[in-house]
Formats: structure tokens, sequence, C-alpha cells
């Protein structure tokens, strides 16, 4: 994508990103004098009666929201672990946890991996060349990792969002970028856009984009647990062959096993606490 271009797309973003931000700022505004109003009007009334009083917030986190398991750069509380217990869709935190993990514990000793967590990447796409040279390049030494690990959603704000996951891998080796979508390639113009975003600062210019085959999820929530899962496979297979070609589809059951097994990981990262 010619330079220029890359800049009105930039621009465009960051457009976006103000007036999504706005927006939500407007409506938390709302929301604030919606319910300060209903107060005003409960504590006014001498009836005991509740029907009348509109709770348009949700309670805010209380204190006893405690952090169950951290690291260096990434926490996680109790209200973040609970989305493990059930049919919930994955926040930025846990993505952000198991990327750090991955990264600080897991392939420690790894100096070819690089793991770009939600929170980077969704930075990386309203980045100009100067400020993605000094975070991948001085920062990440990312010019000097083969392989680079891009967990990514479809939010169109600078803030956490978005409603899907996926994965993108640059592979210097396969001279690539490989994108794996479990939900029919939904995430793919996302995909897209951070690529040719960051291609000319990783020196990736004649990389060829390739979205891969794999599992896909059987239902709506369950992205976030099969980025975790294919970035678990691929890791393993990179270190095995030095190549992301070739490898297979996840199976289900590995999908289906994967929550109770990261509540488990919470668990012993957390007795370090």
């Amino acid at each position: 994508m010619p330079r220029n271009v890359r800049q009105k797309k930039r621009a465009e973003r960051r457009v976006q990103a103000a007036a999504a931000t706005a927006a939500a700022a407007a409506d938390e505004a709302a929301n604030e004098n919606s319910s300060k109003l209903n107060n005003n009007t409960a504590s006014s009334s001498n009836s005991s009666s509740s029907t009348n009083v509109v709770h348009n917030k949700k309670p805010k986190a209380s204190r006893a929201d405690p952090i169950l398991a951290s690291l260096s750069k990434n926490a996680l509380r109790m209200s973040d672990v609970q989305l493990l217990h059930g049919p919930h869709w994955l926040n930025d935190a846990i993505l952000n946890f198991y990327f750090a993990y991955l990264e600080e514990v897991k392939y420690k000793s790894n100096v070819d991996f690089l793991f770009v967590t939600p929170e980077m990447s969704q930075c990386m796409l309203y980045m100009d060349d100067k400020e993605l040279h000094g975070l991948l390049v001085a920062q990440n030494q990312a010019l000097r990792k083969p392989f680079i690990f891009m967990a990514l959603n479809d939010s169109h704000s600078r803030d956490r969002g978005g409603a899907h996951w996926s994965l993108v891998v640059a592979s210097r080796p396969d001279k690539s970028f490989f994108h794996f979508d479990s939900y029919g390639g939904g995430n793919t113009n996302c995909s897209l856009e951070l690529i040719n975003n960051i291609k000319d600062v990783l020196d990736m210019q004649h990389a060829r984009f390739r979205g891969m085959r794999c599992l896909q999820q059987s239902n709506d929530y369950d992205c976030g647990i099969h980025v975790i899962c294919m970035a678990d496979q691929l890791t393993d297979y990179v270190n095995r062959y030095d190549s992301v070609d070739g490898v297979q589809p996840l199976h289900q059951d590995v999908i289906k096993a994967k929550r109770n097994q990261l509540i488990k990981l919470v668990a012993s990262l957390g007795q370090h606490i």
C-alpha cells in the first residue's frame, strides 16, 4: 500500500476513534445524569416501592475484586477469571495476560518469538512509522524476531473493545503474514489494515497475506479461546519446524478443555502473589 494511502487510512481511523470516544463519553454522561435524576426522585419520594427507580449504570467493581494472578506487565482479577467459568466472551485482560504468560514464562528463553498483546495491536493500528519503529524495533527488537504473534480484535477505537478475536502471525522464514480466524474471516479487513500499517517498519514489504484454514467456532463467544489455543499450537509447531506452513487445524476437544486449563494456570501463577 503506498505511503500516502496508509497515511490517509491512519487519519481516517483516528477520526473514527475520536468519534467513538466522544460518543462513549456522551453516553456515559447521559447515563450518569439519568442515574442522578433517578436517585433524586427516589430520595424525595416517601413511597417504599422501588418500581419507579431505574438503574441505568452497572455497579462499579467493588473492593472485593482481588487480583488472582499477576505477571510483570499484566494482572487478572476475580471478575476476569469468572469469565472462564461459563459460556462467556473473553475480555482484553485475559488475552493480554495469556500473551504475557507466553512471553514471560513459557517462552522466556526463546529469542525468536515476539508476542503482541491486543492492547499493543490496537495501538499499532493508529501509529505512524516513527511511533511503530519506537514500539516494535526500539523496544521489542522486532527486526530480530523471525516470528511475531499478534492478537487482534475488531474494535474501531483506541480503547479496549471489539466483539471478535483473531490471530495474525508474521513469519520471516515463510515470507508471509498468516491470519487465523475462527469465525468465517470476519476479521480479515482488520488484519489487512494492521498488516499494511506495520509491514514497512518490519521490513516485510513483500510478504504475502495468507488467510489460513482453521477450526471454526461452534458458538458466538469462543473466539478468544480459539485464539489462545491457536497461539499454543502454532508456537509449539514453529518451535519444532521453524515454519508456520503445514500446521493442522485444531481439534474441538482442545477448545473444550482450554477454559479449565486456564483456570488451573491462573491458580498456579496466583500462588506466587
